[in-house]
């Protein structure tokens, strides 16, 4: 049987081409959405994976150092080591700092930790050069992105600190990269005020003892102690929030980034309809500059359900070409993003299906169009 969707696609082959690299391009930039989403999933969770800790101690009625402003004393730390169930506890800061460089500055998530402590928060395998920080002030451990090299200065409050490390793909959860410097710098850029503030606070009879504070303290659960059990004992005898590793990757992903998956998502869906109404003007616009011969062929006898079914498989093919071309697109420039894009192939796969699906819905205004084509047209020129 003569297959007459081919033979139409190889007389209009530039058009039908151009056409579905046009439409692909939509969903290339579809692909990269879902990858930014991805990839945001992804972000969030490195700092947490690399720390490693079954619980997160943060001030009461805060949803910890992520989502909301918490300080908690230092040396709770030393009162959680020796509750019952916990095998490590250290003290960490997270402070928004801006990273100066020649151009313009670099904003960037500072993480404070004990370089001697039972936890660190540095994952070896993301070091690519360097060293981890060895001495309490005046080192700073870096990513790649920020742009240093090793053995540069770094002017941050009063004082400069030296790059005696680079780590590669360590970002926060909101994307910017990661620093990692000691508690007590840590605490002196984030607790520590000048010496002016310092007498005004003594000459109004206010102590300044902030600089013992922390954001957050962590640990993890020995083998066999339930983790749950243990945060209720800390919630009940210390008053302090306490949140499991699950619950602190749920207020990352669920309270963070929700909003964004949301807007992501509705873009997503906007891009593909936007799609399938393109799909359906080209297919449109094809079966019109065809009515005649679509006439000459009712006339010869040929049914309805073969002219039908040529319109059919011309859609569902462009719309299969556009998804090729869409991938091909997509994988060119998603590692030019300032942000992490993941590309997945599940979410190929599925893009696909909505593809196929929305050809099918798009070849509709095609279809009736060649339905209500007239024979009697043939004749008449």
């Amino acid at each position: 049987m003569i297959n007459l969707a081919k033979r139409d696609i190889e007389h209009t082959l530039g058009k039908f081409i151009v056409t579905a690299m046009g439409v692909g391009m939509l969903l290339g930039i579809v692909l990269i959405m879902i990858g930014v989403y991805r990839g945001m999933m992804v972000e969030a969770e490195i700092l947490l994976n690399d720390i490693g800790a079954d619980m997160w101690i943060v001030q009461e009625d805060t949803l910890g150092p992520f989502a909301e402003s918490s300080r908690v004393h230092e040396d709770l730390k030393n009162i959680i080591y020796v509750m019952q169930g916990i095998d490590k506890s250290e003290a960490m800061t997270f402070q928004n700092i801006q990273l100066p460089q020649k151009d313009k500055s670099v904003l960037a998530v500072a993480v404070g930790y004990d370089i001697y402590g039972a936890i660190n928060p540095i994952n070896p395998k993301r070091l690519i050069k360097g060293r981890k920080l060895k001495n309490d002030h005046y080192e700073i451990v870096v990513t790649d992105k920020t742009g240093f090299q090793l053995g540069e200065e770094i002017k941050l409050g009063r004082n400069f600190y030296k790059v005696v490390g680079i780590t590669s793909k360590t970002v926060s959860s909101g994307g910017d990269p990661l620093v990692y410097i000691s508690l007590k710098d840590a605490q002196e850029l984030q607790f520590l005020y000048s010496n002016k503030e310092i007498q005004n606070d003594e000459a109004r009879g206010i102590e300044n003892s902030e600089s013992y504070r922390v954001n957050a303290i962590v640990a993890t659960v020995k083998n066999g102690f339930d983790v749950d059990k243990v945060a209720h004992d800390i919630r009940k005898w210390q008053h302090k929030n306490v949140y499991t590793d699950k619950q602190q990757r749920d207020i990352l992903t669920k309270n963070l980034i929700e909003k964004s998956s949301k807007q992501i998502g509705l873009f997503t869906i906007i891009l593909v309809i936007v799609s399938t109404i393109i799909i359906a003007l080209i297919i449109y616009t094809m079966t019109l500059e065809k009515m005649k011969e679509i006439s000459i062929m009712k006339l010869m006898g040929l049914p309805n359900t073969l002219i039908i079914e040529m319109i059919v498989k011309e859609t569902i093919l462009l719309g299969i070409f556009a998804f090729i071309f869409g991938n091909i697109f997509s994988h060119l420039i998603y590692d030019k993003f300032p942000k992490l894009v993941v590309l997945q192939i599940p979410d190929a796969w599925i893009l696909f299906g909505v593809i196929v699906f929305a050809s099918i819905l798009a070849s509709f205004v095609g279809v009736k169009k060649v339905i209500s084509a007239d024979p009697a047209a043939a004749i008449g020129g």
